[in-house]
């Protein structure tokens, strides 16, 4: 989307030539008018969607227009800390290694949210190395659900993140992918 290489050039800010900051449109201050226009985008993408996956938080906002634009349909959110409503022996589980938090967390998706043959999207504000992606993809392959493709809104596609989930067999959509960062400056893939 044009639209997006636009705003990421104008307000982006590259730090250590690795991390691009967007919070000022994108995960933390949220430019409500662009998340409607890449939820539209991305949901033109995939046909006959069940339920909307995403990771807990920046992904939320996306994954509940993208599950509008379908229509009103259900948006599950694995949880990346303990909480004492979640029984986690009934929970699929997966390790996910945050690239800017240099953390690993456990991620948990209740066992009741996600269905044997459900055809699953997963969507997210980012995709860099692909942890988050790949631990969604697994915990919704755990519950036997139909996995159609991950959807991001930004991709840093020289990180590996598409190509670990293209071996997968996932389609992978973004919104904005960038192929690098040259003088400070992100270059877009054609």
């Amino acid at each position: 989307m044009k639209e997006l290489e636009r705003k990421i050039l104008k307000d982006g800010v590259i730090i250590n030539n690795d991390i691009l900051k967007v919070d000022s449109f994108l995960n933390h201050q949220i430019d409500t008018a662009m998340v409607v226009r890449t939820s539209s985008y991305i949901a033109a993408q995939f046909e006959d969607i069940d339920k909307i996956v995403t990771v807990e938080t920046s992904g939320i906002a996306y994954a509940i227009m993208v599950a509008m634009a379908y229509g009103n349909i259900p948006v599950v959110f694995a949880k990346k800390t303990k909480s004492a409503i979640l029984d986690y022996s009934n929970a699929y589980h997966a390790e996910v290694k945050s690239f800017t938090r240099n953390t690993v967390s456990e991620i948990s998706i209740d066992k009741r949210f996600i269905k044997e043959g459900e055809r699953v999207l997963i969507v997210d504000d980012f995709l860099a190395e692909g942890n988050a992606s790949v631990g969604l993809v697994n915990l919704c392959k755990d519950a036997k659900a139909d996995v159609q493709g991950v959807a991001v809104i930004v991709e840093k596609r020289f990180q590996g993140g598409r190509d670990r989930l293209e071996a997968m067999g996932i389609k992978v959509v973004s919104c904005a992918s960038i192929e690098k960062f040259e003088n400070n400056k992100p270059v877009f893939s054609k």
